[in-house]
């Protein structure tokens, strides 16, 4: 199981190498396979060209097949926002690809159920909401609730961008981490092996390390780089491994600041 990968084909690839020498004998994308990076084309169609491969839809999948049709889903006053432009710019690649439709078709959860174990429900965030991730720090009430409503025994989220593995609420809580730009200060792309097994469901959180410098120079010689300060930062995630696009958010937020370089700039000496 693996999701976020968030446009980054070396990641991928790295990923589904791993999987593979591991036995992995099915794969399921939990969300987000778009936008952010520079490879969005690519690894659609890799993904697609597979034949293993069942996808559930996460949110930035869903975004921009809102954005090429300015949703009013979407606040109105993002569609003129240059901070915007490297979300304008992979709807624009997947819609000349003729890509950016296909995730209409993804459910928003996946089930697995073998006789005698209990079932897993995939979401990309929580069933009713997929950007609300599924960790340790989830609501124990909130993880009982979907457990009971699904008759689920095991969740699996992403959308987080780390990995996570946890009783919560007496339910077994399992994040798959992010392929594409893990959060947690470790480059390595991320993904889950689940293993059913007559003891239960073994699970395994696999880190696999890959040379970054491709993904970082396509940034530049994509176009994608040209496009403005949200490509920006979700290079420097890529760099760092770290979580920034949401707290600058969050700090524009707050202090009813302008998305642009002289904020953004503040930002990072603050935060670092």
């Amino acid at each position: 199981m693996l999701a976020d990968i968030h446009g980054n084909a070396d990641a991928l690839r790295a990923v589904l190498k791993d999987a593979a020498e591991q036995g992995a004998e099915r794969l399921i994308v939990n969300g987000d396979v778009v936008n952010r990076g520079p490879d969005s084309v690519q690894v659609m169609e890799e993904l697609l060209a597979r034949d293993d491969t069942s996808f559930v839809l996460g949110n930035h999948d869903d975004l921009l097949r809102l954005w090429h049709t300015r949703s009013d889903k979407l606040p109105q006053d993002w569609y003129d926002d240059p901070f915007w432009g490297a979300t304008a710019w992979s709807t624009e690649q997947l819609h000349a690809a003729g890509l950016l439709d296909v995730p209409g078709d993804w459910p928003l959860t996946a089930r697995l159920s073998v006789p005698g174990l209990p079932d897993v429900l995939l979401a990309h965030g929580t069933p009713d909401d997929y950007r609300r991730g599924l960790s340790e720090r989830t609501d124990p009430a909130l993880v009982r609730r979907i457990a009971d409503e699904s008759g689920a025994g095991v969740l699996v989220g992403s959308h987080i961008h780390r990995q996570a593995d946890a009783l919560v609420g007496g339910v077994r809580v399992l994040n798959t981490g992010a392929v594409g730009s893990p959060a947690d200060g470790d480059p390595r792309a991320q993904y889950l092996l689940l293993t059913a097994t007559p003891q239960g469901w073994q699970t395994e959180l696999r880190r696999v390390p890959y040379d970054r410098s491709g993904v970082l120079q396509r940034f530049e010689t994509s176009g994608l780089l040209d496009t403005g300060l949200s490509a920006r930062i979700f290079r420097d995630e890529l760099v760092t491994a770290r979580s920034l696009y949401t707290p600058y958010w969050e700090w524009t937020e707050t202090g009813g600041c302008p998305r642009d370089t002289a904020s953004w700039e503040q930002f990072a000496q603050d935060w670092t």
